[in-house]
């Protein structure tokens, strides 16, 4: 079997310049900060991350956008990161707003090889704009495109050696779909277990998606 536990350090190494980055987690509830930490530390620049919010200043997502390392950014919710919506409005941050639902729908369809999502959420506001709109039994829907990431960052509750993930209650949040949208996918287990240990029934991420592991707290 692949060893597939690294250090964190050999993690953040496949975050390159220009990456785009999927970051699981909510307000910063189930995100690897651990693994952000290693991001900035890197120094990496241009990067778009795709995450359900860019957290807070000194929480999750929103450490990437205070140092500048990220260029881009998809979300369903920024207003809890000032710094966000200063470099949105200073031209060196791209924001694109998907509501929270559509964000997740855009991820799964990337990982299950859809061509998007109908949804007529945000028909008659600003987030239709420059969107194709299609007619369903009389209805209308906006075309929303699907979403891949060249890394996508997760945080497991209980992960064994080969990569089987478990969530405990809300933290599995976005990562379950982020997971299979990702050319390469690292998790931080807060526990590693021995292949085996974690009941079938309760695996949320297989380990096949799982690429490399790294131990919370490890540096």
């Amino acid at each position: 079997m692949k060893n597939k536990v690294i250090s964190v350090k050999e993690a953040a190494s496949f975050v390159k310049d220009g990456s785009s980055v999927m970051v699981g987690g909510f307000l910063g509830v189930g995100t690897s900060e651990l693994l952000i930490d290693a991001i900035v530390e890197s120094g990496v620049q241009n990067l778009t991350v795709i995450a359900n919010d860019t957290g807070f200043e000194t929480i999750g997502v929103g450490k990437l956008i205070v140092s500048g390392q990220a260029t881009g950014a998809i979300a369903s919710h920024v207003g809890t990161n000032k710094e966000t919506g200063i470099r949105f409005n200073n031209g060196s941050l791209k924001l694109e707003l998907s509501p929270q639902g559509t964000l997740a729908e855009r991820i799964r369809s990337g990982g299950t090889g859809l061509g998007g999502v109908l949804t007529p959420t945000g028909i008659g506001t600003e987030v239709e704009d420059g969107k194709d709109k299609i007619i369903v039994n009389g209805k209308e829907y906006l075309v929303e495109l699907p979403l891949q990431a060249d890394v996508a960052i997760l945080k497991g509750s209980i992960v064994d050696k080969s990569g089987n993930v478990y969530y405990e209650g809300t933290t599995k949040n976005f990562q379950i779909v982020m997971a299979l949208a990702a050319e390469t996918v690292i998790v931080e287990a807060e526990k590693l277990v021995e292949v085996g240990e974690i009941n079938p029934n309760y695996v949320m991420t297989p380990g096949a998606l799982v690429d490399w592991i790294v131990l919370g707290g490890d540096k």
